[in-house]
């Protein structure tokens, strides 16, 4: 079901839409590293690391959950220090827009995570999500310690193997190394710009089919 819902809209937006297009900003911004800590940040809050195609959107569908305390937008992956969102779009710098996730591990669990994670895109389409084609949009699961590893591995090839998609997942599963905080009109972007066509088109309908398979994990 989810293939013949999901498949077909965004072949049709692609030819129309993709975020870069609409970013409503094309003003140079700061980027910084945050801080690496040894998995844990602001006290009892663990960091997860993510990437999904447009940031808009992924870090929309996290903020959404319970126990998730913040996500950010940001770069991760690629060899380029403090890249800047033009940088990442011009596929020139081996970064992903990526979402980092602080949540509570006594109200949400990495797996859980995971499994939204998985849920909320086309975990098949190789270099980009829905409309937004190239490396800077490519799926990663960036792991922090052994046990994220673990879950993320199992997790796909529990995917593969289920049939439930007629492609292999491309979901790329890497260690962790830097997360650069994107520049700050991208932070609650969907939030703060629903009038967007491509929040619209694109980032809207894809939360909205995560929040219908995942009711009871919702904020209220």
């Amino acid at each position: 079901m989810l293939k013949k819902i999901v498949f077909p809209f965004f072949a049709a937006v692609t030819l129309l839409i993709s975020c870069n297009a609409f970013s409503g900003n094309s003003a140079p911004g700061q980027t910084h590293e945050l801080p690496k800590t040894d998995h844990t940040v602001y006290g009892t809050l663990d960091t997860a690391t993510f990437a999904s195609g447009c940031f808009w959107c992924v870090e929309a569908i996290f903020e959404s959950l319970q126990g998730v305390k913040e996500a950010v937008s940001g770069y991760s992956g690629g060899r380029t220090k403090n890249p800047t969102y033009e940088e990442v779009c011009s596929h020139t710098t081996g970064h992903t827009e990526t979402v980092q996730v602080f949540y509570d591990p006594k109200i949400i669990s990495y797996q859980t995570l995971l499994e939204v994670y998985f849920a909320s895109q086309d975990p098949t389409q190789v270099d980009g999500q829905g409309p937004d084609h190239g490396d800077s949009y490519r799926s990663v699961i960036f792991y922090h310690d052994d046990t994220e590893r673990t879950l993320a591995e199992a997790g796909k090839k529990q995917l593969n193997d289920s049939g439930k998609y007629s492609k292999p997942i491309a979901v790329i599963i890497e260690s962790f190394k830097v997360f650069y905080m994107a520049e700050a009109y991208h932070q609650n972007y969907e939030k703060n710009h629903p009038e967007n066509p491509y929040v619209q088109r694109v980032s809207i309908p894809r939360i909205e089919r995560m929040r219908a398979q995942f009711p009871q994990l919702l904020k209220q």
